[in-house]
This record gives structure tokens, sequence and C-alpha cells, in this order.
């Protein structure tokens, strides 16, 4: 047997062992076709005040330059779909945010991997990334196959849709690589027709600086933009609709992460619940959680803004 399906074939089967849903690698490499979409988005401001999103932008599309000598990048996801979600009528919280940070919980995951190349292939030269640093998370699970970049700018994958958290390593290790797949979004516009504030750009283009998430998580201005109140939805962190809406969702899987599983009183807390709450209170439901990284004021600056 090629020692290069051998070794791609543990790597997957260990993957899976881990958790992860789904597995895909491709070869090590600048991205042509993003380079000259992610410069556009850039020039055109759609990052708003996200910028770090200017940093580093050959690291973010050559992997080598991350990894000196890097042959490969695993892509890797990892659902978060819950099995219960929140109360109708309250303020929500994007379901990726339920439990606690995925930062950590998946990054343990990647680390596993590692020592078991390590230990079972041979010593590697590897990084491993969770949506962390300057790596175009997408890009490289739709090169791996993993799915195909919808309207909405999620990965949709075939068989589960996209409530998934994207993961890399990149490693000087040669294996075996797949192929992307075709797009099956089609006529379909229903995300695109679903988003208040009109983030959703003709082909596939997300403005950043208009999206839901990104008025709740990154902007961190005392005082909202006033021509965008009334359109959260309800929205306190982060936005599902574009998710919500797709049809592929529709083949979505209740995950099993334990560390993922939501506070009951973020499941069933009231709108008047959440205008009460307080800094402590804070602290116990989104312990551990993403939300955190809005702080207390934040997600109260959030809440008022809807009221």
């Amino acid at each position: 047997m090629d020692l290069k399906i051998k070794y791609t074939d543990q790597i997957k089967a260990e993957a899976s062992r881990l958790g992860f849903s789904f597995c895909g690698i491709s070869k090590a490499g600048f991205l042509e076709e993003e380079a000259p979409r992610l410069e556009n988005w850039l020039n055109q401001n759609m990052h708003g005040e996200m910028h770090y999103m200017e940093n580093h932008f050959d690291k973010r599309l050559d992997p080598t330059k991350l990894v000196e000598g890097s042959k490969s990048v695993i892509s890797l996801l990892f659902n978060y779909y819950p099995e219960e979600k929140q109360k109708e009528d309250t303020y929500k919280v994007s379901k990726y945010a339920y439990g606690e940070d995925y930062h950590f919980v998946i990054k343990h995951k990647l680390k596993d991997i590692v020592h078991f190349i390590n230990d079972n292939i041979g010593e590697i030269d590897a990084r491993v990334f969770v949506d962390s640093a300057p790596v175009l998370d997408r890009a490289w699970a739709n090169k791996s196959g993993l799915g195909w970049i919808g309207k909405n700018g999620m990965l949709i994958n075939k068989k589960q849709g996209s409530f998934f958290f994207l993961a890399e390593i990149i490693l000087d290790l040669e294996l075996t690589y797949d192929n992307p797949i075709t797009d099956h979004c089609g006529t379909c516009t229903a995300c695109v027709d679903a988003c208040p504030t009109e983030a959703l750009l003709p082909n596939k283009v997300v403005d950043g600086s208009k999206c839901i998430s990104y008025f709740t998580i990154e902007l961190r201005d005392e005082i909202l933009p006033k021509e965008v109140k009334g359109k959260f939805n309800d929205w306190m962190f982060g936005c599902d609709i574009c998710q919500d809406v797709c049809p592929w969702n529709r083949f979505s899987l209740t995950h099993h992460e334990p560390r993922f599983k939501p506070n009951e009183k973020l499941l069933n807390f009231s709108k008047s619940e959440w205008n009460e709450i307080t800094e402590e209170l804070f602290q116990e439901v989104f312990k551990k959680s993403p939300v955190k990284r809005t702080k207390f004021k934040g997600l109260k600056r959030n809440i008022d803004f809807l009221k």
C-alpha cells in the first residue's frame, strides 16, 4: 500500500475518533483565486473596524509562510448544532456560542491528532489553527472537498449543512489530496432574502461591516449605529438567520460534545430576565463561553439596543 494513502487513512480515522464530522486534505500552496477576492474585500472596507483582517496578507494566502516546508493542509469540521434551542420570543445568542469556547475545545483535539501523527507516523513540523490566525478556513475546507461556499459566505456540507466549526492542521507531511466539490446553491436566494441588514451581496460576498454578528460582537463602540436600529431581529450576540433559512441545514444533526451543552438559563430566560441581567449572572450563564468576548458591558449594550 502507498504510504501516503496509509497515513491519510490513519489521520482521517483518528479525526473521526476524536469527534470531527469530516476531514479533507489539500496540498499546501498559494491560494491564487482568493488573493484578488481578499484584496478587493479589504479595499472596499467590508471588514469595518476589524483591522486585524488587514494584517498578514501574505500569510493568509500561503500556508508555507506559517509552517516552513509545509506540504499539506488538513481541514476539519466539528459539528455544533444543538439538541435544544432557546425558547421563542427572547433575545437570542448564536448557536455556536451556546457552550464552552470552541477555540479551547477544538484546539485540544487538534493537538491530539498531531501527537497521534508524531507517535504513529513520524516526527512532523505542524501548527494547529481554530479561527485564531491568518488562515482562510473556508477556502481550505472548500479546496479539500468538505463543502462549497454558499451565498451566505458559509461552507456548506452536502450531508450535514453548515453548523460546523472549521479547523486546520498545516504540516510538512505529504498526503493524498481531496478534490473540491461542485456548488449546490443553484438559484436559491433564501439567505440573501432573509438578511435584515442586507449584508449578503452578489457573488458570495459578505459585507462584514453590515453583518449583525459584526455589530453585536466585533464593534466596540459604546453606541451602535442608529441606522440599524430595529433590524437585529432580537439577536443580542451573533446571528444565525442566514444559516437557519438555508435548505441544506435540514440535514443538520445534533452534536455529541458535552462541553458545548448550554446553561439552562441561556435556553430559558425571557426578554425581561435578560433585561435585568447582572454581571454576576452574566459570569454564571456564560462561564467559559465565547459570549465573554463582548464582556458584560457589551452584551448589556446589545440588549439595550434591542428594546
